[in-house]
């Protein structure tokens, strides 16, 4: 793996025969490679390929533009994969990490990167990846493992370990600033996505989707409704597939935009524009009927009103009264009535889980049971919330290793927030990343896809968060000691010389 750099060294010792021998053989092969393309997959798949390859070209080079790859793919095509298989199919976000990762190392093998920057609650965040591996292996006395659980099992824990690095790469407050710009843009983009579906006659946005069938998305049924019944409400679905999966998108998303709203120096000069994307994500959360994850963005931005930003307060008071009193919402209101009295089919459903799973976890509290399936043929793992489904797969114990480490998240970033909330730079990315994740964990209480090993895009947005929480807290405890630093440097230097 070369940077650009070390490649233009290499080219540059080259004589101009070999070099144009080698420029030949670069053309052919591509052309070679093109054509191949072009008989198999047809011209607009071999288009797309091209623009991809002179894409990744430049990604390769920016370990920025690595990220925010990264973070594209797992906005926008969260489970698209490969249209061909080598072995498997890989899935195009296996690709971005691992992108991401070739780049990072780069910068270690070639001396660019020679100093580690990580906060101390890293430490539990590597316990609780041990505690993983360990279930893991552990399980495999139950079930014989498969490959698809292996790599599937194996890219949750690389992206959870993207947690690890994230503070590494994001070493300055410019670099949170840009992040915050990228996800907006991302989120806007796939919440007008998700409202053209939404609006299009069914049979019309169910072709478009059975598009991406190309590249690993189900074809066919992919348009939701309440309760699967097409009688009633359609559910916003987006290229998220699942309107909760894309509830919980839209909510952590809106709580990091929402303090850029009344922020004192916000990402964008243009506040209107950040209030229409909070207002559009907002709108399609709402449209996906997800009731946990609308509990979840109310969760996230009381707590953006009371910790520093009260003007939310009278648009959070404004928001409920029409969602209360208007008639078009008065079916909304109903659901979560039916939802907290265990009134509907989904919640009784849900109901029935959650006693499942506390039966599965008396019989195996300490390690679960693993990844690869139950030793008994009347228990399941799956349940509709993420803490159980963890207990009923790591333990009890892995989940108190989780909580830990969740909780050394806040408590770190407690101590960062009495720094940042007198920094104007980062006041507002700490707060939002940090109320963010409170969101994330909200809507786990009745979502299971941030754990669920076969939901990866899933799994990535949950611990990007851990990791931009983790990473604003660290810069901005960085900060104030960099600028104490100087001051007793300025108070030296000026002191006199007797």
């Amino acid at each position: 793996m070369f940077t650009t750099d070390a490649l233009q060294n290499w080219i540059g010792s080259l004589d101009r025969r070999a070099y144009g021998a080698l420029v030949g053989v670069g053309i052919g092969a591509a052309a070679g490679i093109s054509a191949i393309v072009l008989v198999l997959l047809g011209p607009l798949y071999t288009f797309v390929g091209l623009i991809a390859a002179l894409a990744g070209l430049i990604v390769i080079t920016n370990l920025e533009l690595a990220l925010y790859t990264v973070i594209a793919v797992m906005v926008l095509l969260p489970f698209g994969t490969f249209p061909f298989q080598i072995g498997f199919t890989p899935t195009l976000l296996d690709l971005a990490i691992g992108v991401l990762l070739v780049v990072y190392l780069t910068q270690w093998m070639t001396g660019r990167r020679r100093t580690i920057q990580i906060a101390p609650v890293h430490a539990l965040i590597v316990l609780y990846i041990l505690w993983l591996i360990l279930s893991f292996v552990l399980g495999l006395r139950h079930s014989p493992l498969s490959f698809t659980v292996l790599r599937q099992f194996t890219t949750a824990v690389i992206s959870i370990g993207l947690t690890l690095i994230l503070s590494d790469i994001l070493r300055s407050p410019a670099l949170l600033r840009r992040l915050v710009v990228v996800i907006l843009a991302l989120v806007a983009a796939q919440a007008v996505i998700g409202l053209g579906l939404y609006v299009l006659p069914d049979a019309t946005a169910e072709a478009v989707l059975n598009r991406l069938a190309r590249i690993g998305y189900p074809a066919g049924g992919v348009i939701r409704y309440i309760e699967s019944n097409p009688a009633l409400a359609e559910r916003a679905i987006g290229t998220w597939v699942d309107p909760n999966a894309y509830g919980g998108l839209l909510a952590i998303s809106a709580v990091i935009i929402a303090p850029q709203i009344f922020a004192a120096k916000p990402i964008l000069r243009e506040r209107w524009l950040t209030f229409g994307v909070f207002a559009l994500t907002g709108l399609m959360l709402y449209l996906t009927f997800s009731r946990a994850s609308m509990l979840a963005l109310a969760s996230g931005l009381g707590v953006v009103a009371l910790a520093r930003y009260r003007r939310f307060i009278p648009l959070l008071i404004l928001a409920a009264a029409l969602i209360l009193l208007l008639p078009q919402t008065q079916a909304y209101i109903q659901r979560f009535i039916q939802a907290f009295t265990g009134a509907d089919l989904a919640t009784q459903m849900r109901l029935g889980e959650y006693g499942d799973s506390l039966r599965l976890i008396s019989r195996y509290p300490f390690f679960g049971v693993g990844f690869t399936g139950t030793p008994d043929i009347d228990i399941y793992t799956d349940v509709a919330s993420m803490y159980l489904i963890m207990a009923n797969q790591i333990g009890l114990l892995g989940v108190s290793i989780f909580l830990l480490a969740i909780a050394g998240v806040f408590v770190y970033g407690l101590t960062a927030w009495q720094i940042a909330r007198h920094n104007p730079t980062l006041d507002a990315l700490v707060l939002g990343y940090h109320a963010a994740l409170l969101t994330a964990l909200v809507n786990a209480a009745a979502d299971l896809y941030f754990f669920r090993i076969d939901f990866q895009a899933s799994i990535t947005l949950f611990w990007l968060t851990v990791g931009l929480a983790v990473a604003s807290s660290r810069l901005a405890i960085r900060s104030a000691r960099e600028a104490e630093s100087a001051l007793k440097s300025t108070v030296v230097k000026t002191l006199p010389i007797e």
